[in-house]
């Protein structure tokens, strides 16, 4: 038996708000919304194409819960996105920034081959380079 990676949980302020900015920034789709909790899946996922996927085989969706603090330090964990080969990888953080993302300095040297961002509430984020696979 192994377990499912079920889903990425976000503490944060505005529940629905960043529900919204990670939806529009990674073309998921927010299909539980309230003012406590917000889940954000894929945006192929469909019930009809879902049942015939194996359970293992189904990627993680993205849960906001609204929490009373704020962010404090940096984050222990953070999701690194990928541009494909085929797509122009500067216009695609410019894309987030004009969204709302922010670039961040967490200490890495200035010659990576990723570029640091923070969503609307802080959370850090990579964009590295582009990839194949």
């Amino acid at each position: 038996m192994t377990l499912r990676w079920y889903t990425l949980v976000i503490d944060c302020h505005d529940v629905r708000k960043q529900a919204a900015w990670w939806a529009e920034a990674i073309g998921w789709k927010t299909i539980i919304e309230s003012d406590e909790e917000c889940v954000n899946i894929p945006g192929w996922v469909e019930p009809d194409t879902v049942k015939d996927i194996p359970w293992d085989r189904i990627g993680p969706g993205m849960v906001f819960v609204k929490v009373p603090e704020g962010k404090t330090v940096k984050n222990r964990l953070h999701l690194d996105f990928a541009p494909h080969t085929s797509q122009d990888r500067d216009a695609e953080i410019a894309r987030l920034e004009s969204l709302g993302a922010r670039r961040a300095d967490v200490g890495q040297p200035e010659d990576t081959s990723w570029t640091v961002l923070t969503d609307p509430e802080g959370n850090e984020f990579c964009v590295l380079s582009s990839r194949e696979y």
